[in-house]
């Protein structure tokens, strides 16, 4: 099946959204985060022994600036996007994802994969994010490695304080490892 025009323009802007989505977090741009939200977005990562569920744009943002504070150091790659269009202002994605996630107040590293199923929609002619989900395919946590030297720290700069993350235990699920 090919694609028109005005397709692979969307098909551009969404990847551009996504990118833009990833950037905010390791970036701790909640502004940006914000802008690539819809007002109603619907939100549940899975992981190895958590599951998260968020609704609303207000209330994602505010997860992720309390889940990727000052004391993280966060990377996240979206590869491989598989996009459908459902309709004209409607779009369906699928995403490989790569992470690193370093929490310095626990003195952890996880490194994971997930696929991201994301639903699309045009409000107000600026595509933006309505659901995002993910599954892990690999999640690895360990102790950190201090042998290294950390020369460059972003979140450290950007990122909510430690005086001022809040409790979002109300969003989370726990459970033991490889139970999902």
């Amino acid at each position: 099946m090919g694609y028109s025009l005005q397709q692979l323009s969307d098909l551009e802007e969404i990847r551009a959204l996504k990118h833009r989505y990833f950037r905010a977090i390791d970036t701790g741009d909640m502004a940006l985060l914000g802008c690539v939200l819809a007002e109603d977005v619907e939100v549940d990562y899975r992981g190895g022994g958590y599951r998260a569920r968020v609704k609303g744009k207000a209330e994602m943002v505010e997860f992720i600036a309390n889940a990727f504070p000052a004391s993280a150091l966060a990377m996240h790659h979206g590869h491989m996007p598989d996009i459908s269009f459902t309709g004209p202002d409607s779009a369906e994605g699928i995403w490989y994802l790569e992470d690193v996630f370093i929490d310095l107040a626990r003195d952890t590293r996880t490194d994971g994969t997930a696929l991201y199923r994301d639903l699309y929609q045009r409000i107000a002619g600026a595509w933006k994010i309505a659901r995002t989900s993910y599954d892990r395919v690999i999640e690895i946590v360990y102790p950190r490695d201090k042998s290294g030297e950390i020369t460059a720290h972003m979140l450290g700069r950007t990122g909510r304080k430690p005086e001022d993350v809040k409790d979002m235990s109300h969003m989370l699920e726990w459970y033991e490892p490889g139970q999902d």
